[in-house]
């Protein structure tokens, strides 16, 4: 076993250890390699754990199943929020900024102790993390995701989580130094694109994480007896620069990952890089005051504030969203139309590497996470229709559509991308392989409508392990939600299993896979190479398919959006 360890973390390096990347074509140093590696095995490591507790809370909602106690049920609902939304997603985001800065500028990884020892904290603040939660007993309660005073939360909760914080701080060093590195004694010189998302998604990182110690600091000294009482409004708009902001790095390290993988394994293009630059910059301005929408209800919150957070300001992260929604396919159709792949006006998507697992997890993140999760995204932080979504189940579709059909995927594909890139080892099955994005989008895609249909239209809240039952204490039933429950519990148990299945591709190509050191895995090749040979400009290139792509978004944006007014006029006649 440790032969095979040191096999899989092993490759063969020049004198200065560095090898070229057939896929890639970049110059690739052996740590930047390890790191990542060791990274991206933590970061499955916690979806695993994350995952297991996916499916005791699936069951617990599913009242034909009804597999927990409330009180358990709130224990299994933090330890699958936090190690699916924090610790699967942050340790992966950190092999996302060595992949993006180091890797992509060719050069070593500096400042690698540091890189080991934020690793190393990170870990020790997740497994504390995970053990506070687990033994919580009365009268402390389970932290949920949000953790918010005044409840009781033990203080070793917050103690560790800001471990974890100060591990991802250091952990991300690393790749800021490699860019400080790059533009030493060239300040004009252009960063890559993909470099320059990594760049943007570390800074909201550092505002996230800053955000994130400054909440639970603040808890922690009350919880260990310091200061008498906590200002609960202060806790609450401190904590969701973290609560929020991780997303938000999600969100950019997603975007990131997908102009790198479409251009590795799709073949495309970036059509300007000017115009992605320019919605990596509305993000670094704009993409956090998202948040805004958690504290809508909050009495400390001026009109003004909200009416600024909810529209003007929240309409340049949304435009900087529908830029990259047009950049990314648009890319790929220019690149594959270059290099005459595909003539109609969608033969250069139907004629795309389809069963290549890598592109399909992309293309399913994009799709998914536009019409499911960025539709939903943009209704949802308006302030008069948030009142009908906030606390009901329709929100936990959301970020499932988010962080599950969104990131989630993606990083699917990048995992599998690092198997045969970095790990070097052919997938077990490639059959299963190819199977994996196709299920996992499938179901959770009907588990995540199935919950926002759940919220929107029976007001089903979130939170509760019982709710389609009476609600304790009042004769209010949720019964005509029945329906909806049961395709969510039969689909999310299918989605669960997809994640195993990927789990087992993922885990048996690193054990079982053949060596491909001596291949040049031309099967995760863009067709025609890396560079389209055409010799046409990618001006000259029409982008029709796209165009049509498009338009079909924006009826669908329209037609969600019209409607969540329309059931949002219904709620005024309650008490006419």
């Amino acid at each position: 076993m440790l032969g095979t360890l040191r096999a899989l973390f092993g490759n063969e390096y020049d004198a200065e250890g560095y090898r070229s990347c057939s896929v890639t074509g970049l110059d690739v140093h052996r740590s930047v390699e390890e790191h990542v590696k060791l990274f991206g095995v933590t970061a499955v490591v916690a979806l695993v754990v994350g995952g297991s507790f996916a499916f005791t809370v699936a069951t617990t909602r599913w009242e034909l199943i009804g597999l927990l106690e409330p009180g358990d049920f709130y224990t299994h609902l933090s330890l699958h929020a936090w190690n699916l939304l924090i610790f699967w997603m942050v340790f992966m985001e950190i092999a996302v900024l060595y992949v993006g800065g180091p890797m992509v500028l060719g050069r070593r990884l500096p400042l690698t102790a540091l890189a080991k020892a934020g690793w190393a904290v990170m870990v020790a603040g997740a497994v504390g993390v995970n053990l506070s939660i687990w033994f919580t007993e009365a009268p402390e309660q389970a932290p949920l995701l949000t953790a918010y005073v005044p409840l009781p939360v033990s203080p070793w909760f917050y103690a560790t989580a800001i471990v974890f914080l100060l591990g991802a701080t250091v952990a991300a060093l690393p790749f800021f130094a490699a860019v400080w590195k790059e533009k030493r004694g060239a300040a004009t010189k252009t960063l890559p694109l993909v470099t320059f998302g990594a760049f943007v998604t570390g800074v909201i990182a550092v505002e996230a994480i800053l955000g994130g110690i400054a909440a639970f600091a603040y808890a922690l000294v009350w919880r260990v007896g310091l200061i008498e009482s906590v200002e609960v409004g202060i806790y609450r708009q401190l904590y969701w620069i973290v609560g929020h902001g991780t997303q938000q790095i999600n969100l950019l390290a997603m975007v990131t990952v997908w102009y790198f993988l479409t251009h590795v394994v799709g073949g495309a293009v970036v059509v300007s890089e000017k115009v992605s630059r320019s919605a990596f910059i509305l993000y670094l301005f704009f993409i956090n005051l998202g948040a805004a929408h958690h504290l809508l209800v909050d009495p400390g919150m001026s009109t003004g504030w909200r009416v600024w957070n909810t529209s003007y300001a929240f309409y340049g992260a949304a435009f900087a969203s529908m830029i990259h929604a047009f950049a990314i396919p648009a890319g790929i159709e220019a690149g594959r139309r270059q290099r005459g792949l595909g003539g109609g006006l969608f033969g250069w998507l139907t004629s795309a590497p389809w069963r290549n697992p890598v592109f399909s997890s992309v293309v399913f993140s994009v799709i998914l996470f536009g019409f499911l999760g960025g539709i939903t995204g943009v209704v949802m932080g308006q302030m008069q229709v948030n009142m009908t979504w906030h606390n009901t189940l329709a929100t936990v579709g959301h970020f499932h559509a988010t962080v599950a059909l969104g990131t989630t995927l993606t990083f699917m594909g990048l995992t599998l991308f690092v198997v045969k890139t970095m790990f070097r080892r052919e997938f077990v099955s490639d059959r299963l392989a190819s199977l994996v994005p196709y299920a996992y989008a499938g179901t959770m895609s009907v588990a995540t409508l199935m919950l926002m249909y759940a919220g929107i239209l029976y007001g089903v809240p979130r939170r509760t392990a019982e709710v389609v039952r009476n609600i304790p204490g009042t004769d209010f039933s949720l019964a005509a939600a029945s329906p909806l429950f049961a395709l969510f519990g039969v689909f999310a148990l299918l989605a669960i299993l997809s994640g195993i299945l990927f789990v087992v591709a993922t885990v048996g190509s690193l054990l079982f896979g053949a060596d491909n050191s001596g291949g040049d895995l031309t099967d995760l090749h863009a067709e025609g190479g890396l560079t389209p040979d055409g010799g046409t400009s990618v001006h000259a290139v029409e982008l029709r398919g796209t165009f049509v792509l498009c338009l079909v978004f924006m009826a669908a944006f329209v037609a969600a959006y019209v409607l969540n007014w329309y059931l949002l006029t219904q709620l005024w006649s309650i008490g006419a």
